[in-house]
């Protein structure tokens, strides 16, 4: 294995932006748990995201390799330089469950998982044909040994969750990072894919995935409701999941549209449970991350404001897999939701 730095003037920007992220723990949706909060009133605070840091996202994403397939060595251009693969990968590390969506809808079992500490086991869409991969940390605690104990042949990650530990991961394993989970999804997952030689599988799984939600934004006809996406965060943070997000990407394949202060090209914009009012649209879709009783779901819930809203009395508020919803970020996980979304939007 040779690992060559050649970065990009994209990748140093979105780096520093990354690194600011990853001080704050990960969600698995490519921002921290934690950030700031909501003020009194109508104040908002936008959690991380951004018109240059999507930029520089979506360019180093976007990199990969021109081999063609079954060409081996292969070198795999990607967010922290190129890493030259001499052969096919067979036993596979995963640092996020982005990259476990991605390596099992190629067909692959990784033998280790990284997960995140908001669902710390196998998720259960998953679980079926993921194999039983060995847990190898946390996404924000990955333990380097257990890693190395696995023998793996290929790494996959990203430079937001793990930057710091690159080197150490590129000692063990040729090691390909995205440079973010999240919205850059299916850039994402082209590259680990490339890395995998199985590039042809991933555009049939991505085209078939993007005729579903052309589907059923045509089911849903021309007057599409507005849909609000709210996920609460441990420490009282409410979230409105706006365009920058793995939920926003689809939403806006299947042309359905956000309510005004969702449509941001942010991660998300934040309120406070006294401020749930500004969660209002057509229908409504909560997601919790972790426990539920760390989060403030049940305060802001049980606020008058809550309960008047207009999705809320019409009984279109609805409570979804955070597994799928958020932590998902890959095809199959997409797909999820787009089945979910049918089923409660043609109702």
């Amino acid at each position: 294995m040779s690992v060559r730095r050649r970065g990009t003037a994209a990748a140093a920007l979105a780096l520093a932006a990354a690194l600011s992220l990853t001080a704050c723990g990960g969600s698995s949706d490519g921002a921290g748990t934690s950030g700031p909060s909501a003020g009194a009133g109508d104040k908002k605070a936008v959690a991380q995201g951004g018109d240059e840091f999507a930029d520089a996202a979506r360019k180093t994403a976007a990199m990969g390799t021109d081999a063609k397939a079954g060409e081996w060595p292969r070198t795999i251009t990607h967010a922290m330089g190129e890493t030259e693969l001499k052969a096919q990968p067979k036993r596979v590390v995963v640092l996020d469950v982005g990259e476990l969506d991605n390596v099992v809808s190629l067909g692959i079992k990784p033998v280790g998982l990284a997960p995140t500490e908001g669902s710390p086991e196998l998720p259960s869409y998953l679980k079926k044909d993921a194999g039983s991969p060995k847990n190898v940390g946390t996404i924000n605690n990955l333990n380097l040994e257990a890693i190395a104990g696995l023998k793996p042949d290929l790494i996959l990650g990203s430079q937001l969750r793990a930057a710091d530990k690159y080197d150490e991961l590129s000692q063990i394993a040729p090691t390909v990072f995205s440079l973010r989970p999240g919205f850059t999804w299916k850039e994402n997952y082209l590259l680990n894919a490339a890395a995998l030689d199985r590039t042809a599988e991933a555009k049939q799984n991505l085209a078939a995935y993007e005729k579903k939600a052309k589907a059923l934004g045509e089911k849903l006809g021309a007057d599409k409701p507005t849909v609000s996406m709210v996920r609460y965060m441990p420490d009282g943070v409410i979230r409105l999941y706006a365009g920058a997000s793995f939920i926003g990407t689809i939403l806006k394949d299947a042309g359905i549209p956000r309510p005004k202060n969702q449509q941001v090209n942010d991660l998300a914009t934040e309120v406070s449970a006294e401020n749930i009012d500004q969660a209002d649209g057509d229908y409504i879709f909560t997601g919790v991350y972790g426990d539920p009783k760390a989060t403030d779901k049940s305060k802001a819930q049980s606020n008058p404001l809550w309960k008047n809203l207009a999705a809320v009395k019409a009984g279109h508020a609805y409570d979804v897999p955070d597994e799928t919803w958020y932590l998902g970020l890959g095809v199959t996980a997409a797909e999820e939701v787009l089945a979910d979304l049918d089923e409660h939007l043609t109702k």
